[in-house]
């Protein structure tokens, strides 16, 4: 069964974009970019929503980022209702159906990894729906405070996170890697316990 990942770039405060701020929050540097070159030159399948298929269709042609490319020749499911083929960019396919049930299908189907970025309500759905493998948060040294937007884990469901993987990246920038697990209540006997009487 193929495994999903779903990434998540994030200032320290949990928004994943910000108004008045550049891409990476102006945080990166060459190991962040090397190590973004290495995970998009693997054997994967791309997912994304509509809104961020659009993003980075426009993105890929606009600017000049070193792993742009194997985003261009890697494959490519886009989830939406409103797109239609031919989607402009290559390697591209749309599913129209409900994202949860396909994914339940294609994770079944595809046999190799599959990684969404971005389209934080379609990644929202799938955290919620048990569905994602492993969760990689990239936590740039930033507070948006208000001018922070588009969190994936406000409103959403509760998870216990267990962490597999911790790098510092450029000597600032954290890279996280969880498996997720919905939370289901509090074991007995963990956190602070009151005294006896």
């Amino acid at each position: 069964m193929a495994t999903l990942t779903v990434d998540f770039f994030s200032s320290l405060d949990g928004n994943g974009s910000a108004r008045g701020w550049p891409g990476y929050w102006g945080k990166e540097g060459p190991e962040l970019r090397d190590h973004l070159v290495r995970k998009y030159a693997q054997d994967q399948v791309l997912v994304y929503g509509a809104t961020t298929f659009r993003e980075f269709r426009k993105f890929v042609v606009e600017y000049d980022e070193p792993y742009y490319d194997s985003l261009t020749a890697l494959p490519k499911i886009v989830f939406s209702s409103t797109l239609s083929e031919p989607l402009g960019w290559s390697n591209s396919t749309v599913i129209s159906e409900d994202a949860v049930t396909a994914m339940e299908r294609l994770k079944r189907e595809i046999d190799v990894p599959m990684r969404s970025h971005g389209s934080i309500s379609l990644n929202r759905a799938l955290l919620a729906a048990g569905l994602v493998d492993f969760l990689e948060v990239m936590v740039f040294p930033a507070i948006t405070g208000k001018a922070g937007y588009a969190s994936l884990f406000h409103d959403g469901p509760d998870f216990d996170l267990e962490l597999v993987e911790s790098t510092v990246l450029d000597g600032r920038t954290q890279k996280l890697v969880y498996v997720p697990h919905l939370h289901t209540g509090i074991p007995e006997g963990v956190g602070p316990q009151r005294r006896e009487a």
